[in-house]
């Protein structure tokens, strides 16, 4: 792809972009040479942009190790070991590395995002496909993706986590905004979180459920500890908790509101230490047995 000030000027650039895209990139130049172009001249926004506006391509940057200021790349870079970028990495397609990835800003990619160490960015974190790191994973803004999050250590969240497909994390997950998955959430450890949860799917915490708002799956709800909450707890199907199970103040806990009423001694079961304050639907049957 070569690009023009005609062929530019069609996607409505700002002026000041376009003032310098006129004076110091020439006709014909090639697609990743204004790229690369811009970053270096510290216009890495523009790049972005630029990235948005005109898609991916299937080129491939593949090195050993990768340390710079900012890297906007329009297609998948491979690193055999580590990333380590001051503000911005954007790719084009995937993100792979052998090691870990840290940025000072954001983190981009328009489809897959593996690493095999951990992960940290400094505010965005976006994956258009799946985000899988061996270790943890670090953001202090959102969090969102196309496909899964799957991360053998702690996920901590600063902003909203929202995927497309399911959260699968090895130990703690901690989110400072509400969590919005399509497909379910397995968390190892304890989840804590600020903000509301819904899941498409079911909840299944290893530990405790606590700090969030409002807590809801359409299927059921298990933690291996204490569920509570500030807000309304609703699980399409069951609730298991191996401690007690609270809502907050005014609120009220509801299982079985995905399934049929004469199916609620199978299919919604309530199980916890005692029965919940303001149990709405669902059948207590006493703590639980696992």
């Amino acid at each position: 792809m070569e690009f023009t000030k005609k062929f530019l000027r069609a996607k409505n650039p700002c002026a000041d972009g376009f003032r310098w895209f006129s004076r110091n990139v020439e006709d014909g130049s090639g697609y990743q040479e204004v790229l690369d172009s811009l970053v270096s001249a510290g216009r890495v926004g523009d790049a972005c942009w630029l990235l948005s506006q005109f898609g991916p391509t299937n080129a491939v940057l593949s090195v050993d190790q990768l340390e710079a200021d900012a890297i906007v790349f329009a297609g998948t870079v491979l690193v055999r070991g580590s990333i380590e970028v001051s503000s911005v990495i954007q790719a084009g397609r995937s993100i792979r590395a052998g090691g870990g990835l840290r940025a000072g800003e954001s983190v981009v990619t328009g489809e897959d995002l593996r690493v095999a160490g951990g992960i940290v960015s400094g505010g965005l974190l976006q994956a258009g496909g799946d985000l899988r790191a061996d270790w943890g994973v670090e953001a202090a803004g959102n969090i969102t993706g196309g496909g899964d999050l799957r991360a053998g250590w702690d996920v901590v969240c600063g902003g909203k986590l929202v995927l497309q497909g399911g959260a699968f994390v090895g130990q703690d997950l901690i989110a400072r905004g509400a969590v919005e998955c399509d497909k379910g959430v397995r968390v190892g450890g304890h989840l804590t979180g600020a903000g509301s949860l819904r899941a498409g799917h079911g909840i299944l915490v290893g530990g405790a459920i606590t700090g969030v708002q409002h807590l809801e799956a359409a299927w059921g709800i298990k933690a291996g500890e204490c569920i509570h909450t500030h807000g309304s707890i609703k699980a399409g199907e069951s609730l298991c908790a191996g401690e007690d199970i609270r809502a907050g103040d005014g609120y009220g806990v509801f299982a079985g509101l995905n399934v049929q009423q004469e199916t609620w001694e199978s299919s919604a079961q309530v199980w916890a230490q005692q029965v919940p304050e303001r149990l709405r639907s669902g059948v207590w049957l006493g703590p639980s047995l696992v």
